[in-house]
């Protein structure tokens, strides 16, 4: 390529330092010649970004390594504690937040109950919850580098919360009003879209390049994974298979339509067929079934079967590698893993079963805070790439 301008000289300084970046991130412990031939960039070039790279507090000097012959290489190291980032996953009766370092390693973590959910009280518990997070995180270079939301509901590409039926919220411009708060870019997502980004940078997703997360929680939303990329949909709102009619003529749902899959697998759904029983919350029913009581693994067993009748939809459609169930009913997978997987034999088509894998999340109810986090995270690392 021929050079003509300044213009042209800087971005490509930009494009190699994000090579070299990604290199050191990727694959700890590097010296310059191994990043030179990972790369294929000259090791005058290597060893000019590096430098950048090191003043720039990023790459850390860890010693000497093993000598081929010769001087032995001097070895380098993301440096994972430049700054911290906030993951939030607000939930319709919880908030659960972690601080983590540049690696996504959690320093701290928070969950508080959510009895109600007014927006001008769920906000200032969210507040709570953040700040109370980032008092926590050590002193570093860039100190918090962002803040990551995943919440429930349809939001647009502006972080805006444009609807959410389980909370009753409407055009909720969560973004604009926490990066006033707390002056950090933030970034807002739905939860199960968090979700399957944690599972797939943390968690049993990790490597896989067609994968579905089903988050079930009070509801039920999916994260759709395409050739190990998030699939948003035209216009950014995908995933809100949750609202997937599986009853003709069914109950009624607070989106409008009627029979949708939630309002029969989710954890809403559980806890409404569970109070005849004597039981208002999963934990107590967990322990339940853990004790021996029929009735409540028979519920779980019904759950179960509902949950794969939706999954089975979903696999007929997509033909996914992988379906991670995750959010707070993936705890309960001793109870629910038999049924979803008998339902999801009976219904799915021969050929889209032979190799799919049914998963329960590696994080468990972690998956979408991490999720978050780590949308934070990349956020950070694509602005200092282009810095």
């Amino acid at each position: 390529m021929k050079v003509t301008t300044t213009g042209d000289l800087t971005l490509i300084k930009k494009i190699n330092t994000s090579i070299v970046l990604d290199a050191v991130r990727k694959n700890a412990n590097l010296s310059r010649a191994q990043i030179s031939e990972l790369t294929g960039l000259n090791k005058a070039t290597v060893s000019s970004l590096v430098q950048d790279l090191i003043d720039n507090d990023l790459v850390l000097e860890i010693g000497p390594g093993q000598s081929s012959g010769g001087r032995k290489p001097v070895m380098l190291l993301f440096n994972g504690q430049a700054g911290y980032a906030v993951g939030i996953d607000l939930g319709v009766n919880y908030i659960r937040g972690i601080l983590t370092d540049l690696d996504g390693n959690v320093v701290a973590e928070i969950q508080r109950r959510l009895k109600k959910h007014p927006f001008e009280y769920t906000l200032e518990q969210l507040v709570q919850c953040i700040s109370e997070l980032i008092q926590q995180a050590p002193d570093s270079r860039y100190g918090i580098v962002g803040l990551g939301v995943g919440a429930p509901g349809i939001v647009d590409d502006k972080g805006a919360m444009l609807f959410a039926p389980n909370l009753d919220w409407k055009q909720v411009e969560l973004q604009r009003l926490l990066e006033e708060q707390f002056q950090v870019p933030v970034t807002i997502d739905n939860e199960a879209n968090a979700g399957a980004q944690g599972e797939q940078k943390y968690g049993a997703g990790r490597g896989i390049a067609h994968q579905i997360y089903v988050s079930v929680g009070i509801g039920i939303g999916t994260g759709i994974i395409l050739n190990k990329e998030l699939y948003k949909g035209a216009s950014g709102f995908s995933g809100e298979l949750g609202h997937l009619s599986i009853a003709y003529d069914g109950k009624p749902c607070r989106c409008g339509n009627e029979g949708c899959w939630e309002l029969y697998a989710s954890e809403n759904a559980l806890l409404e067929r569970a109070e005849p029983l004597g039981f208002d919350n999963l934990e107590d029913l967990l322990q339940a079934a853990e004790d021996g009581n029929i009735e409540v693994r028979q519920l779980f067993h019904s759950i179960g079967d509902y949950l794969g009748a939706g999954i089975s939809n979903i696999v007929n459609v997509f033909n996914p590698d992988v379906v991670i169930i995750g959010n707070r009913m993936s705890r309960a997978k001793t109870w629910l893993e038999a049924a979803v997987q008998a339902s999801v034999a009976r219904r799915t088509l021969p050929y889209h079963r032979e190799r799919l894998q049914l998963l329960f999340a590696e994080l468990q109810d972690q998956s979408a805070v991490r999720g978050a986090a780590y949308y934070a995270i990349s956020s950070f690392i694509a602005t200092m790439r282009t810095s």
